[in-house]
């Protein structure tokens, strides 16, 4: 079966090359990549190489929420492929990050692709992409800009 397929884009007023480098800063995924309003930060790990992996968590009121993958692809600052997961050493879901230059900055568009028996989260899952992708624009404004 095909699996289900979930995009979203968004404009960045920053060069594809700052966008593409916040997917991969550990010192910075933890500030807007799965970052929640109410959560406290935990752990970020990251291997930013093919095959390498990351490991984010964060504690939340609902309790802690982990999230894994491994790299696929690295194309700096073109495309971005790793996989998502909640658990350690499942497959997960494949997501592909692609930059195109617009300008002074760069059209995003984001890809999840996830099994066909999740399809009745595609809707949760645009969401909540579209809220990730406006916390990392928010992340990469200059204080005192809107």
């Amino acid at each position: 079966m095909n699996p289900v397929v979930v995009k979203v884009s968004r404009r960045f007023d920053a060069s594809p090359e700052r966008v593409f480098d916040a997917w991969l800063d550990p010192a910075t995924l933890g500030r807007w990549f799965y970052a929640t309003a109410g959560g406290q930060m935990l752990k970020v790990d990251v291997d930013p190489r093919v095959g390498g992996g990351y490991t984010i968590v964060e504690r939340r009121p609902t309790g802690d929420a982990a999230h894994y993958g491994r790299y696929l692809e690295i194309d700096r600052p073109r495309r971005l492929v790793f996989t998502l997961a909640l658990e350690p050493d499942a497959d997960g879901d494949r997501i592909t990050v692609e930059l195109t230059p617009d300008g002074a900055g760069c059209l995003l568009t984001l890809t999840h692709e996830m099994a066909p028996e999740y399809a009745q989260y595609a809707d949760r899952t645009q969401h909540g992409w579209t809220t990730i992708l406006a916390s990392l624009a928010r992340h990469l404004t200059p204080q005192g800009e809107p």
